[in-house]
């Protein structure tokens, strides 16, 4: 049997006739930007995380730089972040001249809110909080810490489409929410797509003008901005998902569910799930010593695995100029050098994780 880390044509098999419908729609109504579709999506997305606007953008890093350009964080600032994250989020500083300042991650792979405190300054001005594999922040003591410290707060919900910290939505505790819908997402597109959720009108109409070329209308532009917009065709088949959410969650929890209680071998730690927190599982992450051999071993039957991620930003060539050294950051490096993502997608079968169940615990 040959299984791949993931199957995105699964999902799109599990509702094809829709977004084939949707698809051809779109394409005959002969409006393919900035149209319905994306104003309908908008209007759902909000209502969906619980946020009272939406801005669809290209993709979740325009998102993720688009937020602090609009919250005015540039040059001599500092952003908080926690140091196990995909590149992206520290990218969404850094593009705007601002500096990243790492804080370590907890047991649950997200920010230890108890280290933030110690790395604030005068330069700090905002947290960027990463609720990373799907499962949502410890976010009561970050949100207290922000309001101490006057500090605004993004969220990068990438990863958490539908997570809830004591019941609220990931993406709508701080000033801004930034998602991306990359095809491998929960919420997947079926190319790069993004968006910026928010409570402020004010933030939400800048994101809507600073998108457009900084246009509040045609030909008339308010400020240097930007070419980011969801497209019809991509927001059309976004609204086709996220109205099977529901579903869509369900099965990814009854599939780590068995992997919880069904998968037990004595060198792999399994994912823990904070008290008060949900998890939609993006991705199901265990850690091991052996990583490698592991690795080896599942390929050598057929099952494919993937390391999220086997560089730490501030250990990357791209991030060099921070002179950040191996050991600097010694919780996000262990954790670097032993995560290993097993196979997990929307529409896996039961025997597909019968397979991968049998093979991680026959490892020896």
């Amino acid at each position: 049997m040959k299984i791949m880390p993931n199957r995105l044509d699964k999902g799109f098999y599990m509702y094809q006739k829709e977004f084939e419908q949707k698809a051809l729609e779109v394409l005959r109504s002969g409006w393919y930007v900035l149209g319905r579709e994306v104003s309908s999506f908008e209007e759902e997305f909000a209502a969906y995380t619980g946020s009272r606007h939406c801005a669809g953008l290209a993709s979740g890093l325009d998102a993720l730089w688009i937020a602090f350009r609009i919250l005015g964080i540039g040059p001599g600032d500092e952003v908080i972040v926690q140091g196990n994250t995909y590149i992206a989020s520290v990218m969404g500083i850094t593009i705007n001249g601002a500096s990243p300042v790492f804080v370590e991650p907890d047991k649950y792979y997200n920010m230890d809110a108890s280290r933030i405190e110690e790395k604030i300054t005068e330069r700090t001005k905002a947290i960027l909080v990463v609720h990373l594999y799907g499962q949502a922040s410890n976010m009561a003591p970050v949100m207290e810490i922000a309001k101490k410290h006057g500090l605004r707060v993004v969220e990068d919900c990438a990863q958490s489409h539908g997570a809830r910290f004591n019941g609220q939505m990931t993406g709508t505790f701080g000033d801004i929410g930034c998602f991306s819908f990359y095809p491998s997402k929960n919420l997947g597109a079926f190319g790069d797509a993004g968006a910026i959720v928010t409570d402020d009108p004010g933030i939400a109409e800048d994101v809507r003008v600073f998108r457009n070329y900084g246009s509040e209308k045609r030909y008339y532009n308010r400020v240097v901005g930007t070419n980011s917009r969801l497209d019809e065709l991509q927001a059309g088949l976004l609204r086709v998902r996220l109205s099977h959410m529901e579903e869509l969650e369900a099965d990814k929890r009854r599939i780590c569910s068995r992997y919880l209680k069904e998968l037990n071998h004595p060198d792999i730690l399994l994912p823990e799930i904070r008290e008060g927190a949900s998890h939609i599982w993006h991705q199901f992450v265990i850690r091991t010593d052996r990583r490698q051999e592991l690795i080896d071993y599942l390929d050598g039957k057929g099952i494919g695995t993937i390391i999220h991620y086997p560089i730490p930003p501030h250990l990357s060539e791209a991030y060099g100029y921070l002179g950040m050294g191996k050991g600097s950051l010694p919780v996000t490096e262990r954790y670097a050098e032993t995560v290993l993502s097993i196979p997990l997608y929307n529409g896996m079968t039961e025997e597909e994780q019968d397979y991968v169940i049998e093979a991680v615990n026959s490892f020896r």
